[in-house]
């Protein structure tokens, strides 16, 4: 039943434009989130760059002979080298990026649950629905928000390139953008991108599947009730299976990123997703691809603890 004009108007924004609202809305409590857990975001990408074995065939001694740090010596030793609020260093593009990423999401999600899929006659959404819905809304909220990963990826390594006497490759965020537009055009905005979006499915998938089950699991079978307890533990099980999922992903796609470029923007290092894969697996072992799991993991709880609100 359609709502009179007059009427409508009376109405608060939230119900006049609720997907427009609910984009504002998700774009904020990312941000949020996002200043809180952007340093396991950062020690997380230095540890996925540690060791990187296709270094080697550019020379770069500096990089072979760094040690090994596991995630709080590498927070320890940001701070030292580089400063306490180096830890915050490419914070802005990530904001950009969970905004554009979140609200892309958002919206998809929505669309898919009342457009394509729809509810069965009993008013349930099904699981698998709302698994398929989550991992295409991922994938299109990811592909959405690539140009703003990769520079939020760079800007990460900027610090780490300053101490090892490498010219820093960056102004600022629009510096950023501009220049990779410049050197690679628009395509050069989608670099990695495949492992990009295969990450989102994956943390997608793993997210929902196992938050669901497990929260089902423990109402019915526990003497524990729909409270912040459960969604708690129910939290911690999903974002560990979603990191275990995503992390090789996760570990690619920064690799991808990161690496040098010709004058054409052509990646130095790695041809494609497959190629860095063999070459990190061959160079430094299966376990390589597992760099950086422990902030991965930690970070993805704040994502699950949203979900709710977000999905």
């Amino acid at each position: 039943m359609s709502v009179p004009e007059d009427e409508e108007r009376l109405l608060p924004l939230a119900q006049r434009w609720p997907r427009a609202s609910k984009f504002l809305l998700s774009g904020c409590a990312a941000t949020v989130a996002e200043l809180a857990t952007f340093p396991l975001d950062l020690i997380k990408t230095r540890l996925q760059m540690q060791g990187e074995a296709a270094l080697a065939r550019l020379g770069d001694s500096a990089r072979e002979s760094a040690p090994y740090r596991g995630m709080v010596r590498t927070a320890l030793g940001i701070i030292q080298e580089e400063g306490f609020l180096k830890l915050w260093q490419g914070v802005t593009p990530a904001i950009y990026r969970h905004i554009v990423y979140s609200g892309g999401r958002m919206v998809t999600y929505e669309h898919l649950r009342e457009v394509v899929f729809g509810k069965s006659e009993d008013k349930h959404y099904p699981l698998w629905k709302s698994v398929i819905g989550g991992m295409m809304a991922g994938v299109v909220g990811q592909f959405l928000a690539n140009p703003t990963d990769l520079v939020k990826v760079q800007m990460q390594m900027e610090g780490k390139r300053k101490l090892e006497g490498k010219p820093l490759r960056f102004r600022g965020v629009h510096h950023a953008f501009a220049k990779i537009l410049s050197e690679g055009g628009i395509r050069g905005l989608w670099a990695g991108w495949v492992p990009n979006i295969q990450r989102a499915a994956l943390v997608n998938m793993g997210d929902l599947t196992t938050y669901d089950t497990v929260k089902h699991y423990l109402v019915l079978n526990t003497p524990l009730e729909d409270n912040i307890m459960t969604h708690g533990l129910s939290s911690l099980c999903s974002g560990l299976v979603a990191s275990i999922l995503a992390t090789p992903a996760d570990v690619i796609k920064s690799r991808i990123m990161n690496q040098p470029r010709d004058k054409q923007g052509r990646g130095l290092l790695y041809k494609s997703s497959t190629d860095c894969l063999i070459q990190a697996v061959q160079g430094e072992g299966f376990m390589s691809l597992y760099k950086g799991f422990l902030p991965s993991w930690l970070r993805m709880e704040d994502t699950s603890l949203h979900r709710d609100c977000d999905l």
